[in-house]
């Protein structure tokens, strides 16, 4: 092949691989808003199933996340970040906070969820955004039996147990899914961690406002 050829083709190459990209950065563009939107929306679904009676999720002033990372770690909670905290409001009074947080050792991956907390401390529930677990197994965790282990419950810390939830606190572990069962009640010790600790420092939303 003689150097011309060389060329003509290394062109060739060059166009197909700059059309390839452009194609891809146009496509990018334009299913980012609606990926964005859905996630969005996804996030104030999961803000709504764990505050039911909340009209509005206000930010909350900007918290570095080094700021969390350093609560999880003296409550001695690892491997857990924490995604998103908001206050739910109800005709402009605050009623709790929402708690997004990405449990990373669940046995499959990644476990991404929102913590309701009302303002005296009670756990309403929780909402799952992602979970990758084993069919039949550890994606039982999105089903009403596991998740009522955290419904309307108030306790210092959530605690796996395999002989039944006796009290509040107590979280019956799903069959075949202890790995499971203790990355989602380790996230919800984080949410809590967290909570005390806004409520501690006095919680304030975007632009400095202070709650009761």
């Amino acid at each position: 092949m003689n150097m011309k050829a060389i060329i003509k083709d290394a062109l060739i190459l060059f166009a197909i691989t700059l059309i390839a990209g452009l194609a891809l950065g146009f496509v990018h563009k334009i299913t980012e808003a609606p990926i964005a939107k859905v996630q969005e929306q996804a996030k104030q679904d999961a803000y709504r199933n764990v505050f039911e009676g909340a009209d509005e999720f206000k930010a909350l002033e900007s918290v570095p996340a080094d700021n969390y990372a350093s609560v999880l770690a003296a409550a001695g909670i690892e491997k857990d970040e924490i995604s998103d905290v908001v206050a739910a409001m109800k005709g402009g009074s605050y009623q709790g906070l929402v708690v997004t947080v990405i449990a990373n050792d669940g046995y499959g991956g990644d476990i991404k969820f929102s913590v309701g907390i009302r303002k005296d401390g009670t756990v309403n529930g929780i909402s799952i955004l992602s979970i990758g677990e084993t069919a039949g197994l550890g994606m039982k965790a999105k089903e009403e039996k596991f998740q009522s282990n955290f419904k309307n419950k108030k306790a210092s810390q959530f605690v796996v147990t395999k002989s039944g939830a006796a009290k509040d606190g107590d979280v019956d572990a799903i069959s075949g899914a202890t790995i499971t069962s203790k990355a989602v009640t380790k996230g919800v010790n984080s949410a809590l961690a967290v909570f005390e600790n806004l409520t501690k420092e006095g919680i304030k939303l975007t632009g400095g406002v202070s709650v009761e």
